[in-house]
């Protein structure tokens, strides 16, 4: 079988999202899941991480208008950054197991998920769709290995401009004075391994979003039971 060249890869999901918008034209709510599977998170933290994905998007498809607005792409930093679910309705979205090794790129990554975004959203515009507020979600358990600068400076400014929401959960050893000066919003530390009770709370507020006007402000839920409030 031939490869596929970059160019015809890019045409085929550009036919693909032409057929998709045409079946469901409901406006989107886009959401990156971005996941540290670094070394740290191996054995029980990545088992239940994924636990915690399967339980979200478990709940995100049993809600009818949220499954068909909420899109979710799944990006994995450890020394390399890599999109192993690309942007799709939570109805269709089955996550892919995740496995942990090597260093934390997460400046690397938070550059690449705001740029995925920006791409999506001019996805949309040229599609005629409209959306909602992109959520930009952060899981770690360490702190960056590389230069992470320019994406707090990225981050900053998308908040800004309202370009996207960013928010950060730091797991047990996670270095939450860097992800103070990352986030604008304040960083939540994770109550052990509670992923599933994270994810289930990211799926009621991404549930709440799309069912909200494009423009509303969503007063989300009490983290409390998976956070340290």
């Amino acid at each position: 079988m031939t490869e596929q060249t970059p160019y015809e890869i890019e045409e085929q999901n550009i036919r693909f999202d032409v057929v998709e918008f045409a079946e469901n034209p409901e406006p989107r709510c886009p959401c990156i899941l971005l996941l540290d599977c670094s070394g740290s998170m191996n054995g029980k933290p990545i088992q239940e991480l994924n636990n915690g994905l399967r339980a979200f998007q478990q709940q995100l498809s049993s809600d009818d208008l949220a499954s068909k607005r909420v899109e979710v792409t799944v990006v994995k930093f450890d020394t390399d950054v890599e999109i192993i679910n690309e942007f799709e309705t939570a109805e269709n979205f089955t996550p892919k197991p995740l496995e942990a090794n090597g260093l934390t790129s997460m400046g690397r990554a938070i550059e690449r998920a705001v740029n995925l975004l920006e791409q999506r959203k001019a996805v949309y515009k040229a599609n005629g769709i409209s959306y909602y507020r992109p959520w930009i979600f952060l899981l770690t358990d360490g702190e960056p290995t590389d230069d992470y600068t320019n994406a707090m400076e990225a981050v900053h400014e998308g908040e800004k401009n309202k370009q996207f929401a960013f928010f950060a959960v730091g797991i047990q050893g996670a270095n939450m004075d860097i992800l103070r000066q990352i986030s604008v919003r304040q960083p939540l530390p994770l109550q052990g391994l509670n992923f599933t009770s994270l994810f289930q709370w990211l799926s009621n507020s991404m549930s709440s979003v799309s069912r909200s006007s494009l423009d509303a402000e969503i007063a989300l839920e009490s983290p409390s039971g998976w956070a340290k409030i």
